[in-house]
């Protein structure tokens, strides 16, 4: 290649969930913030939503980074399961295993786990992620699960993490229940256009990449393309990095990415 090519360590925009990568915007930051909250105040149930690529599943994993020691957590990542299988996984993940199968048996053992977790002075965190696909069965079910308390503090923290259709589904006469015990909520929202420069260079200094220079006017082509979903962002910015790739090019302007925009619509 000629001297005017990028070396990069790892792809900068790549669209897993890394937490390694999390850009804190002020919206990231305040969700992050609001789920401490409820967790350290035992709030019981806290619902967290947000749009398609917003970084939900990765706010989670950063979360479980942070949480301090002393709280057990279980980590749901697709729920597709029937209510039994739901409790059987969550007591799984938080590392236990109930002898018995059936419902009643998971649900003591896991009661019995949970109040030797606060006997010992810690807690529990249920976090289910993609929970706009529970049925109204499995969130009577989570419902169930957020009435284990002592006689001052819930025993299991709960979070719903989902799309926005989550809200709508619970919003539901049915589910009315579960929605008044929701005392903690926060919808993340896409990165604010002068968000969108900090969030691109956050992600190519990441990938340790200091030589690739993107115009001033690129940036809003950007963001009226992705709306500061960074999600797709992601699929903007690595579409240009391969046009730059075959072009032998690290500098690239408006016109690079309308060119890519193109090729992805």
């Amino acid at each position: 290649m000629g001297s005017e090519t990028c070396s990069l360590r790892k792809s900068p925009f790549n669209i897993t969930s890394d937490p390694k990568v999390f850009f804190e915007s002020n919206s990231h930051k305040e969700a992050l913030a609001t789920l401490q909250y409820g967790i350290r105040e035992r709030k019981g149930l806290i619902l967290m939503t947000g749009e398609v690529g917003t970084g939900k599943t990765t706010l989670c994993k950063t979360l479980l980074n942070r949480i301090p020691a002393g709280v057990r957590t279980s980590l749901i990542m697709n729920p597709y399961f029937s209510e039994v299988q739901l409790l059987r996984a969550i007591l799984e993940d938080f590392g236990r295993e109930a002898k018995n199968k059936s419902r009643l048996n998971i649900i003591n053992e896991l009661n019995a786990f949970l109040v030797r977790i606060s006997l010992e002075g810690g807690n529990a965190v249920l976090i289910i992620d993609e929970a706009q696909n529970l049925s109204s069965r499995q969130l009577e079910q989570i419902r169930l699960l957020s009435n284990l308390e002592t006689s001052d503090e819930k025993l299991l923290q709960i979070i719903l993490v989902g799309q926005p259709e989550l809200d709508k589904k619970l919003r539901k006469f049915n589910l009315r229940q579960i929605r008044q015990r929701i005392f903690v909520k926060y919808t993340i929202a896409p990165l604010r256009e002068e968000e969108v420069r900090q969030y691109v260079e956050f992600r190519l200094n990441k990938a340790g990449e200091t030589d690739i220079v993107i115009s001033s006017a690129s940036f809003k082509v950007i963001y009226e393309f992705s709306q500061g979903i960074p999600r797709l962002i992601n699929m903007l910015c690595d579409r240009v990095l391969l046009l730059g790739f075959i072009k032998e090019k690290i500098s690239f302007k408006e016109e690079d990415f309308k060119e890519c925009i193109e090729e992805l619509r």
